[in-house]
């Protein structure tokens, strides 16, 4: 049996329930050398942990308020490189996966694996190798299958937006006004109206409730 070398990992962990934070810290902390640098209860948090901490994996949840994983990993891809992305989510779809592998996160670890499979995920990213579990690998076999016909499904739609305009589509799902939108971001109520106005004409919807539904439906708020 192979026996593996021990090191020192730094772990981010991100998710909205303190319960499952609590949990995946028993179980990763049970490894020599490994230590949770830092616990986020929204995307937002996760990556200004994420540059502060400068963990080695961050594990993110992908229904987060504020910020939904997806993004979250993309920007932390972006502010710390060498930080690779895991997601580990209840969500077994295959949009979900091809979101999560188009933000930059390299391991897909379902929640109702995560005790016999979350260890070997992480190892596996810390040596910056990808991790899937075979429920995923065989979504992202078919995945490419089809992609090889012509006829194949087109990209989801609210991929198209800006980062900027995905950040305010989830704002306006949870409730947020447009001067609330402009606060949480840093910019103008002009400017957060403009995003709106856009986000509204590139997903075709016409209303609030379109809103609301249309992120529900693709995972980014929880209903």
């Amino acid at each position: 049996m192979l026996r593996r070398v021990v090191t020192d990992v730094r772990v981010l962990i991100a998710d909205d329930h303190e319960v499952v934070r609590r949990g995946i810290r028993a179980l990763l902390e049970t490894e020599p050398g490994w230590t949770v640098c830092g616990e986020a209860a929204n995307g937002r948090e996760a990556i200004d942990l994420a540059v502060s901490a400068a963990p080695d994996v961050a594990i993110l949840d992908v229904s987060m308020p504020e910020l939904n994983g997806f993004e979250a990993a993309r920007q932390i891809r972006k502010a710390v490189p060498h930080c690779e992305v895991l997601i580990l989510t209840m969500h077994e779809s295959e949009q979900v996966l091809r979101e999560a592998l188009a933000a930059g996160a390299r391991g897909y670890v379902l929640k109702s694996d995560a005790g016999r499979t979350l260890v070997a995920a992480v190892d596996a990213l810390r040596r910056h190798k990808p991790f899937l579990t075979a429920v995923a690998a065989d979504i992202v076999l078919a995945d490419y299958l089809r992609r090889e016909d012509p006829a194949g499904p087109s990209e989801v739609p609210h991929l198209q937006l800006t980062p900027r305009e995905r950040e305010v589509v989830q704002l306006l799902a949870e409730g947020k006004s447009t001067k609330g939108v402009a606060r949480t971001l840093g910019i103008s109520a002009k400017t957060a109206d403009t995003h709106r106005t856009n986000v509204m004409r590139k997903l075709h919807l016409h209303s609030q409730a379109d809103l609301v539904r249309y992120a529900i439906r693709n995972n980014l708020i929880q209903a």
